[in-house]
């Protein structure tokens, strides 16, 4: 064991302290371990409690302090909140798979478990550190700071890994995240677990998350996404990105190789993107722009063409690009309002470019709003140019982008489109009966309104009674 110093929270010193009295320790455990090492900060304070017979008197001392939380006490854990802020306080335990799926678990907690014992059934040698919180020692009994400095995801047991399939995926994130790569012994388990099809028994909400992390908290998603490649995960569970792997480009527009390259750089410049220009924003905007980038290009794997001259092209790509965006978002969640709200960014994420380059005029612009939001567009748009190895790309200035983005400000539709200027209770204040000739008349003052010809409602209500002459 080794002597450091973590900071933790005065009144987790002041519970170990009364733990201590009646003959037990209170150790910190798993990511607030792992992650005060790699100088990352950490809400999240997992206590395991030692020398205990029984929960109730975990409870008790707890329960001097603040709020019991008891819907864990059947798994031996207590969730306990104090001046709002919520820690897990556990005993150790063993856990015994005993049929399919990730609920298939035996637990039998057992406060005279050793630290052995107790770690064990962690995941990565990483995650099975402890620290001792009164007299600030190391607990590590399976080299997991070794493996920190070495910057290396390993795993802790054959036996106990391969339980739990999802632990792949944890795997895959925790490289990504931390920029670690996987051992050898991991990778080669791993493999071996895709080849006897030990992760189709993984629900996809597992999955989802898992994805989500390795989005959200990763400055390099490629990391993962190229980890989950070598291992086979790619090619075994997602078609729809195996399907852009040696897809050729035109070395003209994307020197750096093909989609799949391209992609992962892409998702890498959408990471920094948001790290650093939206670091307040919230994690269902965040996710939607990296599954958005991630997606952007699926469609060139049905809509790339060589012609005879060597010239290559991928034609209505974007278009094509929805189906297996769908599909792809479909394998991971169920969310359909969200993975709706992607479709659009990939249909439209070459408008930007096009319409900089035609000028578009502000008609198009107000129709472009009424199919996608502006603002977002132009983000995965920008993520997709600066994504490549041009010299326009490595400058880093989006100049389609910005131009799109100020003049659609400028027509106010950067984030929705254009209110109608006429509803259906104005036709009826004409005198008109309701009948379904109301959405055409609709429909067409609002088209008028779209292109400019049409700008205040007495033009709009002038247009709808002469529609009827």
């Amino acid at each position: 064991m080794k002597k450091t110093i973590i900071t933790t929270p005065s009144i987790l010193q002041t519970i170990a302290k009364d733990i201590e009295t009646i003959g037990g320790k209170a150790i910190l455990v798993g990511g607030c371990v792992r992650d005060a090492f790699l100088g990352k900060s950490s809400k999240d304070y997992d206590v395991e409690v030692y020398g205990l017979e029984s929960l109730d008197r975990l409870e008790e001392i707890l329960q001097r302090y603040g709020s019991v939380n008891l819907v864990g006490k059947s798994f031996g854990v207590l969730k306990f909140v104090y001046d709002g802020d919520e820690y897990d306080f556990s005993f150790p335990r063993k856990e015994s798979k005993v049929s399919a799926g990730h609920r298939g678990f035996e637990i039998n907690s057992d406060g005279f478990l050793s630290y052995d014992e107790a770690f064990k059934r962690r995941d990565f040698t990483i995650n099975a550190m402890g620290y001792d919180i009164l007299s600030s020692k190391m607990i590590d009994p399976f080299g997991g700071m070794d493996d920190l400095k070495a910057k290396r995801v390993k795993h802790i047991d054959d036996k106990t890994f391969v339980e739990d399939p999802l632990r792949v995926y944890r795997g895959v994130q925790f490289c990504a995240r931390f920029e670690f790569e996987m051992d050898s012994s991991t990778k080669k388990l791993c493999q071996s677990m895709l080849r006897d099809g030990m992760l189709d028994e993984l629900p996809k909400e597992r999955v989802y998350e898992e994805f989500k992390k390795l989005l959200l908290k990763s400055l390099k998603p490629s990391i993962g996404f190229e980890l989950m490649r070598e291992l086979g995960v790619i090619e075994s569970c997602f078609p729809e990105l195996n399907a852009i792997i040696g897809v050729v480009q035109s070395p003209k527009y994307h020197p750096e190789g093909d989609v799949w390259v391209h992609t992962m750089m892409c998702i890498d410049k959408m990471a920094l993107i948001l790290h650093n220009e939206y670091p307040n924003s919230s994690e269902k905007f965040k996710l939607r722009m990296m599954f958005a980038i991630l997606c952007h290009d699926l469609g060139k794997a049905t809509h790339t063409t060589i012609e005879d001259d060597g010239t290559i092209r991928s034609i209505g790509h974007e278009r094509a690009g929805v189906e297996p965006t769908r599909e792809f978002l479909y394998r991971l969640t169920n969310e359909h309002d969200f993975i709706k709200s992607i479709l659009p960014l990939v249909e439209h994420h070459l408008k930007p470019s096009q319409f900089y380059s035609a000028k578009s005029k502000a008609g198009a612009i107000r129709r472009l709003s009424t199919k996608v939001n502006i603002q977002e567009l132009v983000l995965v748009a920008k993520a997709d140019f600066l994504g490549r190895d041009t010299i326009e790309a490595k400058n880093g200035v989006y100049k389609a982008g910005e131009w799109l983005l100020e003049r659609s400000k400028e027509l106010s539709v950067d984030t929705k489109p254009p209110k109608p200027l006429l509803q259906g209770r104005d036709l009826i204040s004409l005198g008109l009966e309701p009948s379904p000739k109301f959405k055409k008349i609709l429909d067409s003052v609002y088209d008028k309104q779209l292109a400019g010809d049409i700008t205040t409602k007495a033009e709009a209500l002038e247009y709808a009674k002469n529609f009827f002459c």
